[in-house]
């Protein structure tokens, strides 16, 4: 008998938006002058560059249905923190315009996960590297307390971070 199985490969367990408090995200989100916008389970999310499950973004607006992953909901929300608001507007799905912006959105997605209740930066790490993030330390972790003072300093110059590292949005 000649049968074909199909391989599934399951995304990694990490934490969903449905997880945790949306009004938690979505205050925390305000905060920086965005918009929280919840999609229909099963519903096409808008703005999304790397397709369902992951976040996406239109402007000022982060689209996120319930598995989304909250790291990736994080780093669209934080893609749009580092660009200065005039910026901002005319962002559609991508919104990346360099290595130290790119390496800014991680650095502040991580400080920001302090502030949701049930995550915390240590989780939000810990979902990165399950979720493929890669670094050349090997772990998020490694890069944010051994590598990233570029991206700290990129921070700290916009004032987007204090002189204790806490997020100022």
């Amino acid at each position: 008998m000649n049968s074909t199985a199909a391989t599934v490969i399951a995304e990694p367990v990490v934490t969903r938006v449905g997880d945790v408090c949306f009004d938690a995200l979505r205050q925390l989100l305000d905060r920086g002058g965005l918009r929280l916008h919840a999609v229909a389970d099963g519903a096409a999310i808008p703005g999304s560059f790397w397709g369902e499950p992951e976040a996406g973004i239109i402007g000022t607006d982060v689209y996120a249905r319930a598995d989304t992953p909250v790291h990736s909901l994080l780093h669209e929300a934080c893609h749009l923190l580092v660009l200065p608001p005039e910026r901002r507007a005319l962002v559609h799905t991508d919104a990346t315009d360099s290595v130290a912006e790119e390496d800014a959105t991680c650095y502040l997605q991580i400080v920001l996960a302090e502030a949701i209740p049930g995550v915390g930066s240590l989780q939000l790490m810990h979902d990165m590297d399950a979720w493929g993030y890669t670094y050349r330390l090997g772990s998020t972790r490694a890069w944010f307390e051994q590598d990233a003072e570029d991206a700290r300093a990129w921070l700290l110059q916009r004032g987007l971070l204090d002189a204790n590292g806490r997020a100022t949005i």
